[in-house]
């Protein structure tokens, strides 16, 4: 792959410190969640790779609905990232939901969905690793 643009972003002191990328516009205190032990005063991993796939995710479903003529523009997408226990470490679990405007129907929607999946980077990179659920609301 020849990469067309490459994030840089540095963490420091792991889940209790700060996140920053090389540009300055993101600069963030991180924290474990409550549910975790930690104080949750900051944001943390699962959070930013939430945020990071549910844009990835629309912007992927957005250029399968242009090329299927199909107006997804009004599409939302949550993601939830889940982690948990796993042997002796963790491990992630993903769920998709994406909500279509009306006008789209059932059948339509899960196609173009299926194939948002399939050229969503994050979806690429997750592929055979995490479990990725999606949902069509």
């Amino acid at each position: 792959m020849d990469a067309l643009y490459t994030a840089v972003a540095t963490a420091t002191h792991g889940r209790e410190g700060r996140a920053v990328t090389n540009d300055g516009k993101i600069d963030l205190a991180l924290s474990m969640p409550v549910e975790l032990g930690g104080n949750g005063q900051g944001t943390n991993p699962e959070q930013l790779f939430a945020a990071g796939y549910a844009a990835c995710f629309g912007s992927a479903l957005g250029l399968v609905g242009r090329a299927a003529k199909v107006d997804v523009s009004d599409a939302a997408v949550t993601a939830e990232v889940g982690i948990g226990k796993q042997g002796d470490g963790f491990a992630l679990a993903v769920t998709l939901r994406v909500e279509l405007p009306d006008t789209v129907d059932e059948a339509t929607g899960r196609k173009l969905v299926e194939q948002a999946h399939q050229v969503c980077p994050y979806s690429n990179a997750t592929r055979n690793n995490i479990p990725v659920e999606l949902v069509i609301e």
